[in-house]
């Protein structure tokens, strides 16, 4: 039931607080009937409880100020967190408030705030699954309390003005592509003599005593440890934006280059990415930097599918 509603605040009856309201009626049609005056009593307490519900509830929802969205690494096609940073008037006091974000092209899960921390801010990891890659734009965060009874549930709007860049949907690649290369050989230290560091896709040669059966069972491929004396060699991706038409083959394209970043950052390895598209060849260093020239790149070509963004030494 639907009691009052503006632009920022709606109040809205529960299902117990429904009944709570059937019952108070009743016992106030009997005190009237009656003219007993312990049904008085009980009625005027069970009114006070009603009306002290929704003071607290609205006073739950007052004082919170949104001071930033952050995107960390959002990737396409997978669960991620954002980080919802609130700056709070009254600390220390109790919330009991539902966090629902209207993320565009997104599905959010609700979080949960009990309390804020006495030293006026604090953070909420909010769960989202951007549909695409690029940016996403926020648009409402709505918080909703049935604190303390669960009588009335009341909801306040905050307008968000944010955008989210989506990286794309970091596809694993195979173990061993035939046309990557900078994938040298490595020194194989010996047992007992270098503790593990990391992990990486098997290769021809690698010692089977050296498998990493965690990541295996998750990557549903060969995986092996990687140690201190290794030094991994840097990774170098190039993609030709000329060669590339707006399609599904260019975002599995990126895809697979964004698994490339991924799998480069767990080997801890160098990474940079050369763009050529029809302004000129720009390129960058490191991983979020690459990622995030992967979200942003528009094919600009003319043919229907075009050479693979290709790994050079």
């Amino acid at each position: 039931m639907l009691l009052w509603n503006d632009r920022r605040l709606r109040l809205s009856l529960t299902g117990l607080g429904a009944q709570y309201l059937l019952a108070l009626l009743g016992v106030g049609a009997f005190s009237v009937n009656t003219g007993n005056n312990l049904l008085y009593l009980v009625f005027a307490l069970m009114l006070g409880l009603f009306l002290v519900s929704g003071i607290l509830s609205r006073r739950a929802l007052q004082g919170l100020k949104v001071v930033d969205l952050e995107e960390g690494n959002l990737f396409a096609q997978v669960r991620g967190g954002l980080r919802l940073r609130l700056q709070d008037a009254g600390r220390g006091r109790l919330r009991g408030l539902e966090l629902h974000l209207v993320l565009e092209d997104s599905t959010v899960e609700p979080s949960f705030l009990a309390r804020v921390s006495s030293t006026g801010e604090t953070v909420v990891v909010l769960h989202a699954r951007a549909a695409r890659r690029g940016w996403i734009r926020a648009r409402t965060l709505e918080l909703r309390t049935r604190f303390p009874f669960g009588l009335l549930e009341k909801s306040r709007f905050i307008e968000l003005d944010k955008t989210i860049l989506a990286l794309p949907h970091p596809r694993t690649p195979p173990a061993q592509p035939a046309h990557w290369q900078g994938e040298g050989r490595r020194t194989l230290p010996q047992e007992g003599n270098s503790s593990p560091e990391g992990a990486r896709p098997l290769r021809l040669g690698d010692a089977p005593g050296r498998v990493h059966w965690k990541r295996t069972a998750q990557r549903s491929q060969p995986w092996v440890r990687t140690f201190e004396e290794e030094r991994p060699l840097g990774l170098h991706l190039r993609l030709d934006l000329t060669t590339w038409t707006p399609g599904r083959p260019f975002e599995r394209e990126l895809e697979r280059l964004s698994g490339a970043v991924l799998q480069a950052r767990l080997q801890k390895r160098d990474i940079s990415l050369e763009l050529h598209g029809t302004e000129g060849i720009r390129e960058v260093h490191g991983y979020t930097p690459c990622w995030r020239a992967l979200a942003l790149a528009q094919a600009c070509g003319t043919q229907e599918a075009g050479p693979p963004g290709i790994p050079l030494s």
